[in-house]
């Protein structure tokens, strides 16, 4: 029996093969886009609905109605936000920055100090700006296919969205104007299970993009569980690391210029296993274990037959069952007392098929000088009282002046955590 997945496929392949047999109109001829943003979207990749002969795994539309944790469609008013309820250690202080985005997610900072923030369920990047005592959002994009990850380098914000990686240069001189995004690489499967991408430029210049595993547990195709990266053009692509099966934050450590990334650990197993992943790059092909191995010490119950976790690289840490640790970044700034350098802020979003929830938490690490964990305890709490989220956080970003912004899509804002006399305008 040929399935509705199916047959839609087949005739959106024929609408864009009639489409694509229209002749351009002149217009289009005398400004002809590039190959890349001409290329049509590639079809929904199918997601497995159940591990082969395990209908106890409860498949993509189940685990739909199980969850416990809805999106608010809209940002919460600035008199709801949580920020009372927000701790942090001695010495430090939390204020909202910026409200009224709902949504919010990814952040990066301008050359010129411009705070952009991204959506994934809905379709909107912002620039924030300072406006004297105030702070404005700009819509800089919207239309966009869950563009969740931002990257910033040289005046160039790249944008990457579910299928593609577009640009906006010089964009920091062009707020009011941003024009419309250009595409760079488009190479990238269309599933929506963890089809989202999380980005961003290491220390040798090249755009670092995951593609995620297209369904909870299973085999992926040779595209997917994987991370790439490319050359701010788009060309080159690499196969830097496969094995991972979601991963929505990494950046590089200061010092060793290692690629450090969190990675969410599949549903469905228990509640208690497996815990989310901290992993560590030392070089290029490594395998993290997806689907087979999981935390390091355990084979999947299905797909791990026949394989051993010695086959794999293990985590530097384990973060929490199903905490959904996401956004990371390592601390350079000065603001911060010493122990904090070099440090790594991961925000965790916090379960949401767990009976008793954990995570909507912010939480430091702290590395021994060879590069391996020392130690991990939470440094922003609050979000989460009586098994219920007020928030969520998703990623944090270091400002110029050493402070950290955390961003929170379930409110739809973003806040400041300084330490000592630092003071901020209101939102």
């Amino acid at each position: 029996m040929v399935s509705l997945a199916s047959c839609r496929s087949v005739l959106l392949g024929a609408t864009l093969a009639v489409l694509a047999a229209v002749p351009a109109t002149s217009q289009q001829s005398e400004q002809p886009a590039s190959p890349a943003a001409t290329a049509p979207t590639p079809p929904l990749q199918p997601a497995p609905s159940a591990v082969p002969g395990r209908p106890d795994i409860p498949n993509a539309e189940v685990a739909n109605n199980l969850r416990g944790v809805p999106q608010p469609p809209f940002a919460a008013e600035p008199d709801k936000l949580p920020t009372a309820k927000l701790k942090v250690p001695k010495g430090f202080k939390i204020e909202v920055y910026v409200s009224g985005i709902a949504n919010a997610r990814s952040l990066r900072i301008g050359d010129k100090g411009t705070v952009f923030v991204s959506n994934r369920v809905l379709d909107k990047v912002y620039a924030v700006v300072d406006k004297g005592s105030q702070r404005e959002a700009k819509i800089l994009a919207s239309g966009l296919d869950r563009p969740n990850g931002l990257a910033f380098k040289d005046g160039t914000l790249y944008i990457a969205e579910g299928t593609k990686i577009s640009k906006l240069d010089a964009i920091e001189d062009k707020l009011d104007n941003p024009g419309t995004p250009v595409v760079i690489y488009s190479d990238l499967p269309n599933h929506q299970s963890h089809g989202w991408k999380f980005i961003a430029i290491g220390p040798d210049n090249k755009l670092y993009v995951p593609v995620g595993s297209p369904c909870n547990i299973c085999e992926p195709p040779a595209a997917n569980a994987q991370l790439r990266r490319i050359n701010l053009d788009g060309s080159g692509m690499e196969v830097v690391a496969r094995g991972i099966r979601n991963t929505v934050g990494f950046d590089w450590h200061p010092v060793s210029k290692e690629l450090y990334f969190t990675d969410n650990g599949r549903d469905w197993l228990s509640e208690d296993l497996p815990n989310d992943e901290l992993n560590r790059i030392t070089k290029v092909g490594q395998h993290f274990g997806y689907p087979y191995c999981h935390q390091g010490n355990f084979t999947d119950r299905e797909m791990g037959w026949g394989r051993s976790c010695d086959e794999f690289e293990k985590p530097v840490a384990l973060l929490g069952p199903h905490a959904a640790a996401l956004g990371m970044r390592f601390y350079t700034g000065s603001m911060f007392p010493s122990e904090y350098k070099n440090a790594i802020f991961i925000a965790r979003h916090g379960s949401w098929n767990k009976t008793k929830k954990i995570g909507g938490d912010v939480i430091v690490v702290k590395l021994n000088k060879d590069g391996t964990v020392k130690s991990w305890q939470p440094f922003l709490t609050g979000f989460l009282e009586n098994n219920q989220y007020s928030g969520r956080p998703v990623d944090v970003q270091m400002m110029k002046d050493g402070s950290l912004l955390v961003s929170d899509d379930y409110a739809g804002a973003v806040y400041r955590i300084t330490y000592g006399e630092g003071r901020i305008a209101s939102h």
